[in-house]
């Protein structure tokens, strides 16, 4: 998977295209990631210990990795990314400016 936990993206492709965020979490055998402040849902709550009141939660849903690209850190545009070995070591790599990660 080319985006990890903490990576700036920016989204590419369906109702958020343009927004930019940091991914909060990975799931790899899904091929999804969630992204902060993208694809917004409303779910229904029960009472509950964390939520006492119940009523209507906005949370962040999963969005396959296909619809995301990696922000560049020395330019700050998307880009593809690439990988290579660095004294024996497998790194990502922005593929504009290729600067590491």
């Amino acid at each position: 998977m080319h985006v990890k936990k903490g990576d700036k993206v920016k989204v590419i492709s369906g109702k958020d295209k343009g927004k930019v965020g940091v991914v909060l979490e990975s799931f790899p055998k899904k091929e999804r990631v969630l992204v902060e402040g993208v694809n917004m849902i409303k779910k229904h709550a029960k009472p509950s210990q964390d939520a006492p009141q119940g009523g209507i939660v906005t949370k962040e849903a999963p969005v396959h990795v296909s619809n995301v690209m990696l922000m560049d850190p020395k330019k700050g545009e998307p880009t593809r990314v690439g990988f290579k070995e660095v004294n024996g070591t497998k790194v990502r790599y922005a593929k504009k400016s290729g600067e590491v990660f």
